[in-house]
């Protein structure tokens, strides 16, 4: 598959857009500006930034506890996403959503989910309401290795497949689930091995190289555009900083030299390494980018500082529930 300079530049602004976001999501919790947890993307930029330069406008992705480098990758809003992280009204969900369940469907990024694998479901019902409208629209749901345990996962990869919808399931295996290794929880050393188990194919890529990730989501597509049914890639990545926020909290269970090893196949360095000796830009015009993007954080920042706290009136708006049968 030929890479254009476009696309080079295209991965790489993604990637800028997500990594200052994030570090300055976590500077705002270690502040104590934000309430709950806060799971950063950190680490994995690549695999948000591959996915979603393959995808359309209208295709749908769904997503994870750590989700705000899927929104940001798919074109998020970053004022509202960060007033929203701070719990303010003019944030994606008026401030009630907050890090886990921030979403645009505007965008079709279907959601972020505080439930493990809970976003599988949610993908697979969104692929299976394009086939049965006839489009050619494709849902792509993002996940992590712990959620490869999941039943909800394997519910759900086993309908996609049997009813050959135009999915795609992306692993972000960063090789832990919360604070456990993942070689703790499974008797296999690649999760896509899982793939075949549910009758469709599946790619082991690296997870901190955006171009590879770029060129199997955009194989998968094709795939599910073309009505031969769901994928599996396996992206093999890391993430630099705790479960959730900045600093070790409670115990430490990943080394120094472990976390530094991963640094140094750090996405956004690689691309702009790769960039820079194949003439595709110059350092001005990195250091431009990176100038124009952090500006935009900023922005966001002073957007969600200033930005009201929902009314207490508003309490119950938007709140939904079923009622049972016995009511």
């Amino acid at each position: 598959m030929e890479i254009t300079n476009e696309v080079l530049k295209d991965l790489h602004y993604r990637m800028i857009r997500i990594r200052f976001f994030e570090e300055a999501a976590g500077k705002l919790f270690e502040n104590s500006e934000m309430p709950g947890f806060l799971h950063l993307y950190v680490g994995e930029e690549a695999v948000a930034a591959g996915v979603c330069a393959a995808l359309r406008p209208d295709d749908q992705i769904g997503s994870t506890h750590r989700g705000h480098g899927h929104l940001v990758g798919k074109g998020g809003d970053l004022p509202k996403m960060m007033a929203e992280l701070m719990g303010k009204a003019d944030g994606y969900c008026n401030g009630k959503g907050g890090s886990m369940h921030i979403c645009d469907l505007d965008l079709n990024m279907l959601g972020a989910n505080g439930i493990v694998g809970a976003g599988a479901p949610i993908a697979v019902g969104a692929a299976f309401a394009n086939k049965y409208r006839g489009n050619d629209t494709v849902a792509v749901v993002f996940f992590g290795d712990g959620a490869m345990n999941i039943g909800a996962f394997h519910e759900a990869a086993n309908m996609a497949a049997a009813l050959q919808l135009p999915a795609v399931f992306v692993c972000e295996n960063n090789e832990y689930g919360e604070y456990t290794p993942r070689s703790k929880t499974m008797a296999i050393d690649d999760v896509v091995d899982r793939a075949a188990g549910y009758g469709m194919p599946g790619v082991i890529v690296d997870g901190m190289d955006s171009v590879a990730v770029y060129e199997a989501t955009t194989q998968a597509v094709a795939r599910a555009r073309a009505g031969h049914g769901p994928s599996f890639i396996e992206c093999k990545t890391y993430r630099y900083y705790n479960h959730h926020g900045v600093q070790i909290m409670g115990f430490k269970y990943r080394t120094d030299e472990e976390v530094d090893m991963w640094k140094t196949r750090d996405c956004i360095e690689g691309i702009e390494r790769d960039m820079l000796t194949q003439g595709v830009m110059t350092q001005d015009e990195i250091d431009t980018i990176r100038a124009k993007v952090q500006a935009d954080v900023d922005e966001a920042v002073e957007f969600g500082r200033n930005s009201p706290f929902p009314d207490v009136d508003t309490l119950m708006d938007d709140v939904y529930t079923v009622a049972g049968a016995n009511s």
